[in-house]
């Protein structure tokens, strides 16, 4: 008996140890520590209670203060594992030691290896490397202040399945720096799509803005108040709630799916396309669309894809009665697998809901549109019969607008719910992919980013911390005339110059990538890869790497030609056919195209339009599609301007 008592207090220990200490969710089963740094791992437990870590074969020890937090710092590592680390009654296993990167930004930095399937899957289906580790933070806002924790996540290690939800950009970038050094790596994924530059801002670093500083303490009051209310067990909509007209219901609603409906009086419409395009002008509301196909006897019973393209915004689709899938925003590509049985040979009905409330609703133009048996397709554009289900309640908005700006653009909130949580955890550098939400705003971005790249450096307590970051890509109708105006164009000047103005940030150049129809091209390998060309010299000391396009130097008029020079020209700018993309003006404010040529490693450029020209663009606009500067290592020029629009008098 009293052998049995000792055991059950040593259990009951056991116990009481395991329970008394809690870990952030970042040190757990799977993660990778920085190596080379003093490493500080940190938890809670009971006040005073003593805290024993085991790593390496090492003991180390700490004493929770009164608050019941504890840290242990151990010494800088050596890259390696997989290791064990033990926390008094915790084990925490497959950890190892490596290269720690925060990969944040908006949409195309979360854009997720699922939706690049087409032009990747037989790279997926082989990725397996256990030494690529990544943690996804779950989306956070918080006004208030800086939180010590994530909300959510798991380390994973790279396979097949485990990727699927992790950014495209960041996993490309993982495996070439992993190809090219063999040291394991770890991703923080901390990206929000739609998420302004101000947002992921700790409030210290926007004291210069009071706009911001205002949002920020509105923001907590709205907050107060809608709990402050909840609590009470008001409403805490507001007043406006009751002024609200009723919801009108779809009248499509359960039956305009099914195959046998009457489609009598159901009006044509050719798809792709906008439905505003198409004669209907600016509404918005529920759309039913269906087409009739005739499907070959040998695809009866076959599985199927069915591919809509992109769809503004929501959709829901079914075939023959059958639904086979649905989507809530309109960004992902429409994929929906057929199961067996559904198609039949001879006539078959396919039917899509599409429901938008804002800007222009319909189906993207120049996207796969087909239903697919094997290597064989059935194209699905042409005509389509359509019928209104419902019409918003409300004159449509134009996209993007609204009363108060959404969480994702107000100041502060990513950064206390999703990078102060981080600033404790040791990392080799940042990957930023964001600006598009900024966009007509590039005076104001010109200081917000170098803002907050000082800022994550002095929260890390790094001032050299490697800082690594996209350009934006091509986006939008290509220009057929040089455009004087282009938020996107002079938010990419914008980001191009602070390459002059920080110390070890590098910029990958991705003008070449982009699709006009798709704010969310699906080319992220180029972009991992420009990226893995910058941390490879910035972060990792190759000094002779080529790692950038050419980058604009200066201009010097020569008769009635400017000639252009350029860094980062590498082996020699490339001249292998005509250039394209070049504009250039008198007087700063119209614009001509004009013709160029490669002189070894300047460029010249002229039109017998202008005379005496002074000022010179290069892939300025939304979307210069023909814009093809590039070194003869094939990496892409950036595009610049000689002058700025605050400069045109």
């Amino acid at each position: 008996m009293k052998r049995i008592a000792i055991l059950s207090v040593i259990l009951l220990l056991g116990l009481s140890l395991q329970a008394a200490v809690r870990l952030p969710k970042l040190i757990s089963d799977g993660m990778v520590l920085q190596r080379d740094t003093k490493l500080k791992i940190r938890g809670w437990a009971d006040p005073l209670e003593t805290v024993r870590l085991t790593f390496n074969k090492k003991l180390y020890t700490a004493k929770a203060g009164a608050s019941g937090q504890w840290e242990i710092f151990l010494p800088a590592q050596k890259a390696g594992g997989p290791y064990v680390m033990q926390i008094n009654g915790i084990t925490l296993n497959d950890i190892y030691v490596g290269d720690v990167w925060v990969c944040s930004g908006q949409s195309n930095m979360e854009t997720y290896i699922s939706r690049v399937l087409d032009l990747y899957a037989d790279e997926v289906a082989v990725a397996n490397n256990p030494q690529i580790h990544f943690i996804i933070e779950p989306h956070g806002y918080i006004p208030e202040s800086p939180q010590e924790e994530i909300t959510g996540g798991e380390w994973k290690a790279v396979t097949p399945e485990n990727i699927l939800p992790l950014s495209a950009v960041a996993y490309f970038f993982a495996q070439e720096l992993y190809d090219k050094y063999k040291v394991p790596i770890g991703l923080i994924q901390a990206a929000v799509g739609g998420s302004a530059i101000e947002s992921w801002l700790s409030k210290e670093a926007l004291q210069p803005y009071p706009k911001y500083l205002h949002d920020i303490k509105r923001q907590i009051e709205q907050n107060q108040a809608e709990r402050s209310e909840r609590s009470e067990g008001r409403n805490a909509q507001g007043d406006g709630e009751r002024f609200r007209p009723p919801v009108v219901q779809d009248e499509g609603a359960g039956k305009w799916h099914l195959p046998d409906v009457d489609v009598t009086g159901w009006k044509p419409m050719d798809l792709p396309g906008y439905w505003a395009d198409k004669g209907l002008g600016a509404i918005n509301g529920v759309f039913w669309f269906r087409k009739t196909i005739t499907v070959p006897t040998e695809w009866a019973s076959q599985e199927a894809t069915l591919r809509l393209g992109n769809i503004t915004n929501s959709d829901s689709a079914w075939i023959n009665g059958t639904f086979v899938g649905n989507t809530t925003y309109q960004y992902p590509p429409r994929i929906y697998k057929v199961p067996a049985g559904v198609l039949k040979a001879g006539y078959n009905v396919i039917t899509v809901r599409v429901e938008n409330s804002a800007g222009r609703g319909g189906f993207v133009e120049d996207k796969p549109f087909k239903l697919i048996v094997g290597k064989e397709n059935i194209d699905l554009a042409g005509k389509w019969k359509y019928r209104i289900g419902r019409l918003t309640a409300f004159p449509p908005m134009r996209a993007g607008s609204a009363s108060v700006s959404m969480p994702t653009t107000r100041p502060a909130g990513m950064y206390n719910a999703m990078i102060a949580p981080l600033i404790q955890y040791p990392v080799k550098g940042a990957l930023w992919y964001q600006g598009e939400s900024n966009t007509g705003q590039a005076k104001e971005y010109a200081s917000l980013f170098p803002a907050l790249v000082k800022d994550w450096r002095n929260k890390w307590n790094n001032p050299d911390m490697p800082f690594l970051y996209v350009q934006l890509p091509n986006f939008m109708t290509p220009d057929a005339y040089p455009p004087q105006e282009s938020g996107w164009a002079e938010l990419r000047e914008v980001q191009r110059k602070a390459l002059s103005t920080l110390p070890n940030i590098g910029m990958a150049v991705t003008i070449d990538v982009g699709e006009w129809n798709d704010i969310h091209p699906l080319n992220k390998k180029d972009v991992g890869h420009r990226l893995a060309l910058q941390a490879r010299r910035i972060a990792y000391g190759e000094k002779i790497i080529v790692a950038s396009g050419p980058l604009y130097k200066e201009t010097v008029l020569r008769g009635d030609s400017l000639v252009i020079s350029f860094t980062e020209t590498g082996s020699g700018l490339a001249d292998d056919e005509p250039l394209r993309g070049f504009a250039i003006s008198a007087d700063g404010k119209y614009f001509v195209w004009a013709n160029a040529r490669v002189e070894g490693d300047r460029v010249v450029v002229w039109s017998e339009f202008v005379k005496r020209p002074t000022v010179v663009r290069y892939a300025w606009g939304n979307n210069p599609v023909n814009a093809n500067l590039r070194n003869k290592e094939g990496l892409p020029a950036s595009p610049f301007s000689t002058i700025s629009n605050d400069e045109i008098k």
